[in-house]
């Protein structure tokens, strides 16, 4: 076997010597948020979508769906792709591509061709995800300043829905919809060329075969899974659609799962979700994706429709969580979790998240934002900073260098799924609350609201319980030596 000591001290001399490695934080950063942006800031840009180009209330949750779809279903295939033929062009085509799709869905004259650039969002985006994840793994393979790294990219994970609500709003209401989508290109752009810059062209020295069988599997079984989500968030949990779909991922996902460990080449190797840690973190991203729905879309719709915000003022109200979430998430990463292990971060985290979601519970019709929403928000934002911050760094560690773009789509799968199941359950349970309360629209709507935040609650206490269970105590490992990622 050819040593690799010239290699190792390359990357340690490289990596630890050398500032633009933080650089290359800037980069991730700048795609982590321009791909978390993409799921909440055409939300605030539906309503004038919808009047320019006129299509139906049924058809507008095609504008969220097709990302959604094609994002989620195509993210194992994307991590894979960038671990055989390496994370610099993957990273870079998903950057070109979403900044195309972009511009074609900010000119679009109709719903067709919106639809068509939302999907090709999700398809580049599942390239992008993973290659910009596995890439801050492989840049800051261990010890603190690693810690500090996936703190600031967990703040932007975490927080970077606010933060589209609040450019969303601002683009809508000064400029035009469209704006939405174009101003990815100011994101998408610059990194593709710091990217040319910075990074260095790598690859497995030995490339197997792509798993096709197990890539169908995955790529259908999530399909159906999503889709499944979206028509119960419409039909219903028990129409026959909806159920069809959900035994169609079962079976597929099922399939997939049996392919992997009979597989010489598989997509998913096992041991990368076996680990009791890295699957207790990828549980805790689930959960953080299925629960944050409640905060951001309900409480959206309650200080615009009951306190009477505008689209600016709501994204502003939403800043203190992202504060307490950007705070909380770099100081227990670069602080406590290399002391204590991801256990309590993630437990407690969720506990905490839980706890302020149960004070936006008592909303009513009369509330105000400083006494009844603020204390909430800055709750959830202080714990799910540490929660999510932990879980995606243990998510990610401990893994072979040539799994690290598929532990960083998994990480991202779960993050998809998780706000997929929440789109579909808390709307459904909202819906049905409003419908059978009896009073006014008003009050009749705020009810419906706090009864997601009760759900979103209950998600978040029984994702502590769960992952305190399975995620076993004490520090994590450190992760293996990385290929370097820097210019020569």
């Amino acid at each position: 076997m050819r040593p690799r000591t010239t290699s190792t001290r390359s990357t340690t001399s490289t990596t630890d010597g050398d500032g633009r490695r933080w650089l290359i934080l800037v980069l991730v950063g700048l795609a982590q948020l321009m791909v978390v942006l993409d799921v909440t800031i055409v939300n605030i840009a539906l309503p004038s979508a919808q009047e320019a180009l006129g299509f139906s209330n049924d058809s507008r949750q095609w504008i969220i769906t097709a990302y959604a779809l094609s994002f989620g279903s195509l993210l194992l295939l994307g991590g894979r792709i960038g671990d055989l033929f390496g994370r610099k062009w993957t990273f870079i085509a998903g950057l070109i591509g979403f900044a195309l799709a972009s511009a074609v869905g900010g000119m679009a004259q109709s719903f067709e061709v919106l639809v068509a650039a939302r999907a090709a969002q999700g398809a580049f985006a599942a390239l992008l995800a993973p290659a910009a994840l596995a890439l801050l793994t492989t840049t800051f393979p261990a010890g603190r300043e690693r810690g500090k790294a996936f703190g600031i990219f967990g703040a932007i994970a975490g927080g970077g829905g606010a933060v589209g609500l609040l450019l969303g709003g601002v683009l809508t209401e000064y400029l035009s919809w469209r704006w939405c989508l174009y101003v990815n290109l100011g994101l998408a752009i610059p990194a593709a060329i710091g990217g040319l810059l910075l990074l260095q062209h790598r690859v497995a020295a030995a490339r197997p075969r792509l798993d096709v069988p197990g890539m169908l599997a995955a790529v259908s079984g999530l399909l159906a899974l999503v889709y499944g989500l979206t028509r119960a968030e419409t039909d219903g949990w028990r129409a026959g659609i909806t159920l069809g779909f959900f035994a169609a991922a079962a079976v597929l996902l099922t399939g997939f799962v049996l392919i992997q460990r009979s597989s010489d080449h598989p997509l998913l190797p096992l041991r990368v979700v076996l680990d009791r840690n890295r699957g207790g973190a990828f549980a805790a991203i689930g959960v953080v994706g299925a629960g944050m729905f409640g905060v951001f879309l309900f409480l959206t719709y309650y200080l615009q429709q009951t306190l009477g915000f505008s689209p600016v003022e709501t994204g502003l109200a939403f800043l203190p969580m992202v504060g307490a979430l950007m705070l909380t998430s770099t100081i227990t990463s670069t602080v406590v979790l290399p002391r204590v292990g991801p256990r309590p971060l993630i437990t407690l985290g969720l506990l905490l998240g839980a706890i302020g979601l149960v004070l936006l519970t008592r909303l009513d019709v009369s509330s105000t934002y400083a006494a009844h929403v603020l204390p909430g928000l800055l709750l959830v934002g202080l714990g799910l900073g540490p929660a999510t911050a932990a879980a995606f760094n243990t998510g990610t560690g401990g893994v072979r260098p040539g799994d690290s773009g598929v532990a960083s789509a998994t990480v991202n799968v779960m993050q998809q799924v998780g706000g997929s199941i929440g789109t579909a359950l808390l709307s459904t349970v909202a819906a049905s609350a409003t419908s059978s309360f009896a009073g006014s629209q008003t009050t009749a709507a705020v009810h419906g609201y706090t009864t997601a935040f009760w759900w979103s609650a209950a998600i978040f206490a029984a994702g502590a319980i769960v992952c305190g269970l399975l995620i076993p105590s004490g520090r994590l490992q450190a992760a293996p030596v990385a290929e370097p990622v820097l210019v020569r």
